[in-house]
């Protein structure tokens, strides 16, 4: 098997990403071992700090504390599409509203 690439398993029927999908997922692919081999507590203490602090702050602050945790979720839910079932899409999609409806509370004023 030599000059072959071993790539990641894949869901049964899919398609191997190709274009776009596949140079981000080469690129997510440091970033993502690093992220494995902290421990599984800190990459969510980090979201919730980033999250509370962005909530109570308020204003321009608030969101932009906010924006990060938003963005971390964005590129795992990309990430992870392909492999999910409807109803873990709309719970990830569902989560993702909430924080951007936060980050949007902070920006309008009242």
């Amino acid at each position: 098997m030599s000059g072959s690439a071993q790539s990641s398993p894949r869901p049964a029927g899919s398609a191997p990403p190709g274009g776009i999908r596949a140079r981000i997922e080469r690129a997510s692919s440091g970033p993502l071992t690093a992220l494995g081999s902290l421990p599984v507590w800190v990459p969510f203490l980090v979201v919730l700090v980033l999250m509370l602090t962005g909530a109570f702050v308020g204003g321009w602050v608030g969101a932009a504390l906010l924006i990060v945790p938003v963005l971390f979720v964005c590129w795992l839910l990309y990430l992870g599409w392909p492999r999910l079932g409807s109803a873990e899409r709309v719970m990830r999609l569902a989560v993702l509203a909430v924080v951007v409806a936060i980050a949007a509370t902070q920006v309008i004023p009242r």
